[in-house]
């Protein structure tokens, strides 16, 4: 790819794979070929992949729109050398007109399309002559709310069925920015260091050992090698502060390791087992925590949640089940075009099972939290109300309580805590929605096994 710039063939390449349906974005983005790049050419690849992913449908419908037969099933190679055309020129600013179109039409040519160049450059010209998206965006329902935020018209009807139709552009506007990063101080000069760095930061939305990136790289600091911060989003930190104190620990769902890692430093004196069904995932996340944590703090269990024997030996169960991922769309665009509602059914089976057997490792007396990064009430509520039906030792613990421990102990901030009573408890449940907070969604209920 000698005549097209670095950034654009990484990015070609990225969402090739994707399209194909191998990968993750955010692994993909972290591979060596991206990695070697100038910090000037990384950022703009992932500009052009999370962008184009983002506006993926609405990008389509425009290309459509200007096919001789708009079904044309395009080859793949074509179909992403359109969009990311196309994206660059609809939505970037600093792109000159030239370079999205001549390069696209190479990208089409060293994919093995030579006689598809003539086609994306008619198309591209013709899309470069149309007026650019409307920044104010009016919509009454949800087919043009899915044209408008690109997002699956039944994913949109499931929002305004449980959210409202307010809600649920919220959510959407959020998922069509990229997500905001978050910093967790862990040392008292931690902040300091970062600014001198030259990272300027803003404050976050409900705990006080948190801050927002508003510009700079964290990654590449100093700061971070020395491990004096850690990158996560905030309601994912949040979920493991009300998960509380215990002296036996169970992360059941581990990987990564970011809640662990706030479970281990609440709770200094705890044995905790970080447990995960991926042995990849979690020699990684061991490899990373072993040069923060003593080897006996922590151990590390390959294993099914699901379908292990577990004994009532915890006396506190972190459950961050996995899920569809839909309250983490602005973070991993791509699934959405990778789900579907039956989908969200057969999560629920999993996450049934996984809660279910938990259960049966919680001490009399013991908390388990369960948590979700979906919206859906398929995989949140209807999971722990059919777990509570099975087992009647169990009971829901509401958490205004824990909220209002939280602020006492100086872990929320107290707007933080205001905010979260008056937007983000439901029915005694933490439900956060992209957009009406500022954070990815997240879901927690609160359990505990009558003693």
């Amino acid at each position: 790819m000698n005549k097209i710039a670095p950034a654009r063939a990484a990015a070609f390449e990225i969402l090739l794979t994707l399209e194909r349906g191998s990968g993750h974005s955010d692994e993909l983005l972290h591979l060596p070929a991206v990695e070697k790049l100038s910090s000037q050419d990384r950022n703009l690849t992932m500009n052009l992949v999370m962008g184009t992913l983002r506006w993926q449908i609405a990008l389509d419908a425009r290309i459509a729109a200007l096919l001789t037969k708009p079904k044309t099933q395009l080859d793949l190679a074509v179909r992403v050398a359109l969009r990311l055309g196309a994206f660059q020129m609809l939505y970037l600013d600093r792109v000159p007109v030239y370079a999205a179109i001549g390069e696209g039409v190479e990208l089409a040519k060293s994919a093995g399309n030579p006689f598809a160049a003539g086609m994306v450059n008619a198309i591209l010209r013709k899309i470069a002559a149309q007026p650019k998206p409307k920044e104010s965006i009016t919509v009454t329902n949800a087919a043009e709310a899915a044209l408008a935020y690109s997002h699956p018209q039944w994913l949109i009807e499931r929002w305004v069925r449980n959210f409202g139709i307010g809600h649920a552009k919220l959510i959407c506007a959020y998922d069509q920015q990229p997500a905001p990063a978050f910093v967790r101080l862990l040392t008292p000069d931690a902040e300091q260091e970062l600014l001198q760095e030259g990272i300027e930061l803003g404050p976050a939305s409900f705990l006080t050992a948190v801050l927002r990136v508003m510009q700079g790289d964290v990654s590449s600091t100093a700061a971070c090698r020395k491990n004096l911060v850690r990158i996560q989003d905030e309601s994912s930190q949040l979920v493991a502060e009300l998960a509380g104190r215990g002296q036996r620990i169970l992360d059941a769902c581990a990987a990564p390791g970011g809640k662990t890692t706030i479970l281990a430093e609440r709770n200094p004196d705890a044995a905790v087992t970080a447990c995960d069904v991926s042995k990849r995932r979690l020699s990684e996340m061991q490899h990373r925590l072993q040069k923060t944590f003593s080897g006996s703090q922590i151990d590390f269990l390959a294993a099914d949640a699901a379908q292990m024997k577990w004994k009532p030996e915890y006396d506190l169960i972190l459950c961050d089940a996995p899920c569809s991922g839909t309250g983490t769309l602005a973070r991993n665009p791509e699934i959405r075009y990778r789900l579907n509602e039956d989908e969200l059914m057969r999560q629920h089976g999993r996450q049934v099972a996984i809660l279910s057997s938990l259960m049966r490792g919680l001490k009399p007396g013991g908390r388990l939290l369960y948590s979700t990064c979906s919206l859906e009430p398929e995989e949140n509520e209807a999971v722990v109300y059919e777990c509570l039906n099975q087992q009647n030792d169990f009971e829901l613990i509401r958490l205004e309580g824990e909220v209002d421990r939280l602020e006492r102990e100086g872990i929320l901030l107290k707007h933080g805590a205001t905010k979260l009573r008056e937007t983000a408890l439901i029915d005694g449940c933490l439900r956060t929605l992209p957009g009406v907070h500022d954070c990815d969604g997240f879901f927690a209920a609160l359990l505990t096994r009558q003693a």
